[in-house]
């Protein structure tokens, strides 16, 4: 019975579906890391060549958020601060401070990058460590990736919340194609990018894989009836 359960549990279609679009998210962020790595150095660099305060070290090595709030820091470190809201799209949202030590602003691009992610980002060292959603709104928030279309970002950011936040960790055909539209739309954006046109070839073989799943130690399995 449990085996029998679990073979119509794996071949059910919109889970199956599910796990399809979950894939695809991670083909997404290998594809994207590289990209993103490239352009948050030249990013970095363009903003110490702009304003050579921020060359300057921290003048206590010390200053940190406390919680997400960053106050009471030093002076350079809150001219660091200033640039990065000057830079980011909708000053009006929650910037993650929490990601960032503030230090390292001038030595490194991925501590830069981390006050454009979202929250949980702290302990992460480079875009390889990031999940799609977090490369995503990177790109979202920061205003130096100009060439993009925030707008098909946007729609790929809010099928990933939503199959994320799935109860029955399953989506349906049609919401299925909405995202193939929207990963198709994202990755015309970055089709001069080697490794994402890479990244759209397998994401296309993935959307039309078959996954249907035969569990040992039952008899037989027909998988075309476990999808009705």
């Amino acid at each position: 019975m449990v085996l029998e359960e679990l073979a119509v549990r794996l071949n059910d279609r919109e889970y199956k579906n599910w796990l399809k679009a979950g894939r695809c998210l991670l083909i997404l962020k290998e594809g994207l890391h590289p990209f993103i790595t490239h352009h948050m150095r030249a990013f970095h660099g363009d903003l110490l060549n702009r304003n050579t305060r921020l060359r300057r070290p921290c003048a206590t090595s010390a200053c940190k958020p406390r919680g997400n709030q960053l106050s009471s820091v030093c002076r350079l470190c809150s001219e660091w601060q200033t640039e990065i809201l000057k830079h980011h799209r909708q000053r009006d949202v929650t910037v993650n401070w929490d990601n960032c030590f503030p230090p390292h602003w001038r030595t490194d691009h991925w501590e830069l990058a981390k006050a454009y992610m979202p929250r949980g980002q702290g302990k992460v060292k480079g875009a390889d460590q990031c999940d799609a959603s977090a490369l995503l709104n990177l790109i979202n928030y920061c205003d130096h990736f100009q060439s993009v279309d925030h707008k098909c970002v946007r729609e790929v950011i809010r099928h990933r919340n939503e199959l994320m936040h799935s109860c029955e960790l399953g989506v349906k055909d049609e919401w299925m194609r909405h995202y193939q539209t929207a990963l198709r739309n994202l990755l015309l954006q970055f089709r001069h990018v080697p490794q994402m046109a890479t990244a759209g070839r397998h994401i296309e073989e993935m959307l039309t894989v078959d996954l249907s799943i035969w569990v040992s130690g039952l008899d037989c399995l027909d998988s075309d009836s476990l999808d009705d």
